[in-house]
């Protein structure tokens, strides 16, 4: 076994690290060797930004995002199409779609998907309360942007059969071939959802 080379303090900051997404044990040492030479440009301003948002930071109660404020920036811009609202699994989901400055909608975080095998049931997702905001009027049209995995659609006609009997237009991402990619290139699965979602040009 690997002797310390640190004291328990850099080590520990390196464990801390480590465990966040895309940083290995290597990756989280160079990250900590970085900012513990770099003190005061990058640690102190850290620590001072992570206490700000431990305390600050928290869930919107109107569709999940995570925010300063409550109900977040999102549900409060005045600016944007709030009859639409984009449903999605996570937090990264919809800021990858606000990214891509697709859709200038509201959004509804679900905190997952259906999934029997890991015990994940519709009470542990937010559909009741995305049911709700429908029902209380002024939704037009609902975008289902989950994954297209089997989970993903699975929690999507589930969403779907609780909307029965509802006044609102229901839509999907379309799936298929992605912006630049080449035939060649993609598995049977997307070029036969591809193949299913064709519209007339």
């Amino acid at each position: 076994m690997a002797k310390s080379v640190a004291g328990p303090e850099i080590e520990k900051l390196i464990q801390l690290l480590a465990k966040l997404p895309g940083l290995g044990p290597r990756s989280a040492r160079r990250a900590a060797l970085h900012l513990v030479k770099r003190r005061e440009q990058l640690l102190a301003p850290l620590t001072a930004a992570m206490a700000e948002a431990r305390d600050k930071i928290g869930v919107c109660s109107t569709c999940g995002n995570i925010d300063s404020r409550d109900p977040c920036t999102i549900c409060t811009d005045h600016g944007r199409d709030q009859s639409t609202v984009v449903v999605v699994e996570d937090v990264a989901d919809l800021w990858a779609l606000e990214r891509a400055k697709a859709l200038n909608a509201a959004y509804h975080v679900l905190g997952g998907v259906l999934s029997p095998l890991e015990g994940v049931g519709p009470e542990d997702l937010t559909i009741r309360q995305l049911i709700d905001r429908v029902e209380a009027g002024g939704v037009k049209e609902l975008v289902i942007a989950v994954n297209a995995t089997v989970e993903g659609q699975t929690t999507a006609h589930y969403i779907m059969d609780r909307l029965e009997g509802l006044e609102v237009k229901v839509t999907r991402l379309a799936h298929g071939v992605p912006v630049g990619g080449e035939l060649d290139y993609l598995d049977e699965g997307t070029l036969a959802a591809a193949m299913r979602s064709r519209t007339a040009l």
